[in-house]
This record gives C-alpha cells, structure tokens and sequence, in this order.
C-alpha cells in the first residue's frame, strides 16, 4: 500500500473520530436529524457549501466540461449555484418558521398523512441516488490512488461511509463539514494554482474558444437548454439535504442568509473544476472516460504529499454529501413513516429507528454505486426523478391556501408518472419540462375542482337553516 492511500486513509479516519466523538451530543430525534436546531452562520454556510459540494461538481463537472466545454458546467456549478441563492430568498425563513423535522411535515400539515407517505416515496430514491454518485466518486478516487480495482474500492468506500454517517448524525455531519469545506477549498486552490501557472507559462496549447459556449451545440434548441437548466434548479430546489439544513438554523435569518451565502461560496469554487476542465484537453488530451481527468490530472503534475491534499479535498467533497444524502433518506424514512405507526416511543428509539434507517439506505447507495454508468449521469437522475410534483405541491402548499388532498395526491403520481414513461417508455424529447407541466395542470384543474366543491358544500350548509325555518 503506497504513501499516499496511507495519507488518505488516515484523513478519513480523522474525519470519522470527529463524527463519532461529536455525536455522543445526541440524546434526541431533533438532535440527531436537525442538530437541535441551534446552528449559526460559520457552522451553517460551511455545511451548505460542503453538502453541495460533491462528486458532481469536482468529478462530474470537470468531467463534462472536459468533453463538452462550457456547456458541461450548465448544471453544475451555475445550475445547482441558482438552486442555492433561490433557496435563500424565497423558501428558507418561510420554511424554517413552520418548525417542520422534514419536508415531508409540510405535506401532512397541508394536505393529510397519506400526502406525506407519498411524498417521502417520491424524496427518497432522489437520496439514495444521490448517495450513490458520491460512494462510486469516493471509489474512483482510492482506485485512482492505489492498484485497487474499481469495485473494491467502491465497497471499501461503502463500509467507511456508512459507519461514520449513521452514527454521526447532523451535528457530526456539520462539524465535519466545516473541516472538509475548507479542506476542499484548500485541495482545489493548490491544484488550479499549480496549473494555472503551468497553463499560463505557456507550457500547454492555448484554449480553444469554441469551448466556451453554454449551448451543447448551435442547434441545441431552447427547450432542451430550458430542460437542462430546469432539473438542476427545480430538481433540487427541495431536497431534503439542503431543506434539513436551513432547518437546523438558529432563526430564521440565519436561514435565509446562510443559504444566499453558501450559494456565492458554491459558486466561487465551483469555478476551480470548470476552469481545470476548460483547458483539460491542452493538459491531457485524448482521455477515454471523461470522469478521471481530475484524478489523473493530479496525478501527473502533483508530487505525492500534494496529491494527499488534493485527495483530501475530493474526499472532502465526497464524505460530506454522502453523508447528507444518507442522513436525508434514514430521516423521512424513519421520522415520516415509521415512527408514526409506534407512537409513544421514547427519543432514545427515535434515533435508533433513524440509524437503522440510514445504515439500510447505505447497502442501497453502495448496490446502486456498483451498478451505475457514471457520477454525472446518475447525479443529474437524483436531481429529476419525482422532482416536478413535488415542486408544485410545495410551491402551492406553502404560499397559498389553493388546493386540498385529492390535488396534492394527484399532482405528486402525475407527476412521477409523466417523466418516468416520458423518460424510459415513450422517449419524449423534454420529459422534465413535460412532467414539470402536466403536474401543473394536473394541480391547478383539479385544485380549482376541490375549491368549488368547498364552496358548494359551505352554501348548502348555509341555506340549511333558512330551509328548517320555512
């Protein structure tokens, strides 16, 4: 075993004393999944920044900008960095003072419990999708830095990632993050430093201006440049990750403020990896999987203690949304569907419920890591898969009192329903932009059925009593 997987491994073992000293905090549910909802700016922007922060952005992106240019960095970074600052203004504070656990609380306070159980089905999966890309990036990085093959690696990254998450919980989660957000930051300046300079100095061809067009190709036509732009922004617009963490906020200022900041941070060194993917191609050319130009460019140019930061901070990136993701599917899993059919459980069981629930999640994002094509693709899934229905309802939901049960119910199946055949069965062309408007119809025809159905109801109520008098 070489020098710099010994590195690696014992910055991860670090990572994980930290997690598992930390959580001896946790005594209760809203401990272990909000942190007990005390989180201030420091602690909060880093852990927006590092949950955000993943596989995709260091491995995916740099990846899809190497091949595709500009175009490649549409969802990730500018994409998902719109997400965050949208989160901030509009969905944060007004979240955050509804005192929910999850998201899912939101459709059971609006329309009924069997809305919520719905939409923790359709948030799920988005989770455990998203924990996948992590673990298989995680993977790629230890088969890059030692002679592991692939899936060994991958499993190896597994059984790490899922010890330290489902003991760990949020508070571990957020102190962790705070150590590998400027970790990563650290890893990602040394690298573009170091080849900016080299780039600069002229010891590689120039960049090709064709490479910095947003459009995939000149045809590229405004509806598919409006589906992509939608799934990064829409998709994950309300994922439990980032909705837990506004709600471990201390206020709901803090709330709003942290996410606006987190999203600039995002942005900022989310443009390392675009930059590096950029002038990819003049660095090293003719690579066959576009997903290992990061590692394999720190490989060639950086010496070993230097690639051990560079590894750290793709780690970072990696064990502080997987984390999230994991912490995400135990949490609406266990605090929505479970809990709720053994009431009277003492908080000691709560957690132990949602451990149990995270550790299962994690045998799923590992089988799911094993089987999927590539980080980017499986990334940009989590962030489509049963998104639209749930945008439409929580955006009804929370901003106005238009719609009732049978609407929220039909709105989420329609929606999962219509991208799922659109995406796998039929082959339309723009299933999300297809999905995100059948959803809307489906909400807003049969929202206007159940609000005029209420009227009539209220004025056969009312007349009654004429009636018994005459």
């Amino acid at each position: 075993m070489n020098l710099v997987l010994w590195g690696v491994f014992a910055y991860v073992g670090a990572q994980l004393v930290v997690g598992l000293l930390v959580s001896r905090k946790i005594s209760t549910e809203a401990d272990y999944l909000l942190g007990g909802r005390r989180f201030g700016y420091g602690l909060l922007v880093m852990t927006i920044f590092a949950t955000w922060f993943g596989a995709e952005t260091c491995i995916g992106a740099s990846g899809e900008v190497y091949a595709h240019g500009l175009a490649g960095a549409r969802m990730d970074p500018f994409g998902y960095t719109i997400c965050l600052l949208l989160m901030g203004l509009f969905i944060a504070a007004p979240l955050w003072r509804k005192q929910y656990t999850t998201l899912a609380d939101l459709f059971r306070d609006r329309f009924s419990p069997g809305v919520e159980r719905l939409s923790v089905i359709l948030l799920v999966p988005t989770s455990v999708m998203w924990a996948g890309a992590q673990i298989r990036a995680f993977g790629s990085v230890l088969s890059a830095a030692s002679e592991m093959t692939l899936d060994i690696a991958i499993a190896l990254s597994a059984a790490v990632v899922i010890i330290y998450t489902a003991r760990g919980g949020m508070i571990a989660d957020a102190c962790t993050d705070f150590i590998q957000g400027i970790v990563l930051i650290l890893g990602l300046l040394i690298i573009s430093g170091y080849i900016g300079y080299e780039y600069a100095s002229g010891n590689f061809t120039h960049l090709d201006s064709s490479r910095l067009n947003l459009a995939y190709a000149q045809e590229e036509s405004p509806l598919a440049q409006m589906e992509s732009w939608c799934i990064p922004i829409i998709g994950s617009l309300l994922s439990q990750e980032l909705i837990s963490r506004t709600l471990a906020a201390r206020s709901p200022e803090v709330a709003r403020n942290s996410a606006l900041l987190a999203g600039l941070l995002y942005f900022c060194v989310g443009m390392i990896p675009v930059f590096l993917g950029l002038i990819g191609p003049a660095i090293l050319p003719g690579l066959e999987i576009p997903e290992h130009f990061l590692p394999e460019l720190a490989q060639h140019y950086l010496n070993p203690f230097l690639f051990v930061l560079f590894a750290g901070a793709l780690i970072s990136a990696i064990l502080s949304t997987v984390d999230s993701a994991l912490l995400a599917a135990g949490g609406l899993t266990s605090h929505n569907l479970i809990i709720p059919l053994m009431p009277g459980l003492s908080e000691k069981k709560k957690v132990m419920i949602s451990r149990g629930s995270v550790f299962f999640f994690g045998l799923v994002s590992y089988f799911l890591a094993v089987s999927a094509d590539g980080v980017h693709d499986l990334v940009e899934e989590a962030s489509a898969f049963g998104s639209t229905g749930i945008f439409i309802v929580v955006f009804f939901g929370l901003f106005t009192r238009f719609g009732r049960v049978v609407s929220g119910y039909a709105t989420l199946i329609v929606g999962i329903l219509v991208y799922v055949s659109g995406s796998y069965v039929a082959q339309v062309r723009y299933p999300y932009l297809v999905s995100l408007g059948a959803a809307l119809a489906t909400y807003l025809v049969i929202g206007a059925w159940e609000m005029s159905r209420e009227k009539v109801i209220l004025l056969a109520l009312d007349s009654q009593p004429v009636r018994e008098e005459t």
